[in-house]
């Protein structure tokens, strides 16, 4: 009867368990940020929620509502629920790209990802402007 010990067999690792050995890439991190946006779209809804309700309940519990919305820290969160529906929209639209089949080389991965994020930057900079002007 043999009592060979099995030796470690030599597989990749998750980029999550080799550390510092792993560069993190542009389609992870965005990857990774398009799940966040998708949090902090869920959470914001809650806010806008809560402001279509204070519309309903009369103009006293709007006052109040919009007292938060209308503060420094009201506008951030405003501000970064903005760009996480734009950036979300952007980087859903790219992956309907892919979808087709297109854009799936690295070189138009990256092309399209940074394309996403300015994208999505300069259109919640226009709508912020456009909402201010108006």
């Amino acid at each position: 009867m043999s009592t060979k010990k099995a030796s470690a067999v030599s597989r990749p690792l998750s980029p999550f368990m080799i550390g510092p050995y792993y560069k993190p890439q542009l389609t992870s991190m965005l990857s990774i940020t398009h799940r966040l946006a998708g949090l902090v779209l869920t959470l914001g809804s809650l806010f806008i929620a809560g402001w279509l309700v204070s519309l309903a309940a009369g103009p006293q519990w709007y006052g109040l509502y919009a007292q938060h919305m209308l503060a420094w820290y009201g506008q951030i969160l405003l501000f970064g629920w903005s760009w996480c529906s734009l950036y979300h929209l952007c980087n859903g639209i790219r992956h309907l790209i892919w979808d087709t089949g297109r854009g799936l080389d690295i070189k138009s991965a990256y092309t399209m990802g940074y394309a996403v994020l300015f994208t999505s930057i300069i259109l919640t900079l226009a709508v912020w402007i456009i909402a201010y002007a108006v």
